[in-house]
């Protein structure tokens, strides 16, 4: 199994396709641990996928904040001896009311909210596994980006931007942490749209092999890239 008794943080892991991934992860033999700011969500998720014989464990965490990231990690290093993988899943896409302003109509608080989550909520995870990544001469780092920053959404600006700036940490971690044998790679999400090559619409579980890739030791040479699981919706 490809990522058998590995120990994977999943930031977000109880929302969203978080939910899918934690749970095909656990299944493949990984030792999940979940975080969520949700903690009743966090909880449910962990409890569902013990209750089919596969480990998960729940950190409460906000990764805004630099206190939780950091609990986060060294937490999980205690229990467990080490981090293997960290997977960037959480993200705030903005109010639902305010979600699709034109650029020049969102607040700058909400701007601000998903820039904290999304750019530097992924910045402080990889900042707080890092060291741990690096004593052990070995990691896996996963970004999530979205197919939103590069057809150009709009209006969804806040949000197109911070999926932008994801290609470019990835691409910058990637050089500082080579050295260390640690791979940042990225997964950029794309939707069904009507000229893909594959006529299916997308489900969960045809992004997770991606990503089960990039997590597994089958991705060692490959660092500092961004793999497009699209159905050939737009082309590299």
């Amino acid at each position: 199994m490809l990522v058998k008794n590995k120990v994977i943080i999943i930031t977000g892991g109880a929302k969203g396709i978080g939910i899918t991934l934690s749970h095909k992860f656990a299944e493949a033999g990984a030792e999940v641990i979940i975080t969520e700011r949700d903690e009743t969500a966090g909880n449910k998720v962990a409890a569902e996928i013990r209750a089919k014989g596969f480990y998960a464990d729940f950190i409460k965490a906000d990764v805004s904040s630099e206190h939780d990231t950091q609990v986060m990690a060294d937490t999980t290093a205690q229990k467990h001896g080490r981090i293997d993988i960290l997977l960037n899943n959480a993200a705030y896409k903005g109010s639902d009311t305010e979600r699709n302003n034109p650029f020049d109509q969102i607040r700058v608080e909400e701007w601000d909210k998903v820039m904290a989550v999304n750019l530097r909520g992924t910045w402080l995870c990889c900042k707080a596994v890092a060291p741990y990544m690096k004593a052990q001469k070995k990691g896996k780092i996963i970004m999530t980006s979205s197919q939103a920053w590069d057809v150009g959404y709009g209006p969804w600006l806040h949000y197109v931007t911070t999926k932008a700036g994801l290609i470019g940490m990835t691409r910058s971690l990637a050089k500082e942490l080579g050295e260390f044998n640690v791979n940042v790679n990225c997964v950029s999400y794309g939707s069904q749209l009507s000229e893909q090559f594959i006529k299916k619409p997308p489900t969960d579980e045809d992004l997770f092999g991606t990503v089960l890739f990039l997590a597994s030791e089958l991705s060692d040479f490959v660092t500092g890239q961004t793999l497009y699981p699209n159905a050939g919706a737009y082309l590299h």
